[in-house]
């Protein structure tokens, strides 16, 4: 197995950031077939393969804003308000995604993209161990 460690820097704000690039290169760079497992080692925050740049990303933004409103209804509160939302959110979005591998090649659907999804404002630095598992 092949492992590394990417830092995403998330901002201020809810997001959905693409990671697709990192994982395409490391899976380029791992080459042959195989299995890139994609893990976020954080309490708040979660992996999503889904379409970018439609407004999906806003869509699932929202949809999350429905179901874990960032009210002060969590009892998990420190933090900023609704802060106990974001430890929910992997139960609804997990930590982890695993994409196979053809040729160094990331063999996802036409529209799929790999991404971060975190609703901590609290910590914009984020790490995603990237692994390897040759075929």
């Amino acid at each position: 197995m092949e492992s590394t460690v990417i830092r995403v820097s998330t901002g201020s704000k809810e997001a959905v950031h693409d990671i697709t690039a990192e994982c395409e290169r490391f899976a380029a760079d791992s080459g042959g077939d195989g299995l890139l497992h994609v893990f976020v080692p954080h309490a708040t925050a979660g992996v999503a393969l889904i379409e970018l740049g439609a407004g999906s990303d806003d869509d699932l933004l929202a949809a999350l804003g429905d179901l874990l409103p960032a009210d002060a209804r969590w009892r998990h509160a420190h933090g900023s308000r609704g802060h106990g939302r974001s430890h929910v959110l992997p139960a609804l979005v997990p930590p982890y995604a695993t994409v196979p591998v053809t040729g160094g090649r990331l063999a996802l659907g036409t529209w799929q993209s790999v991404a971060l999804v975190d609703l901590n404002i609290d910590n914009p630095d984020r790490q995603v161990r990237l692994s390897f598992l040759r075929g």
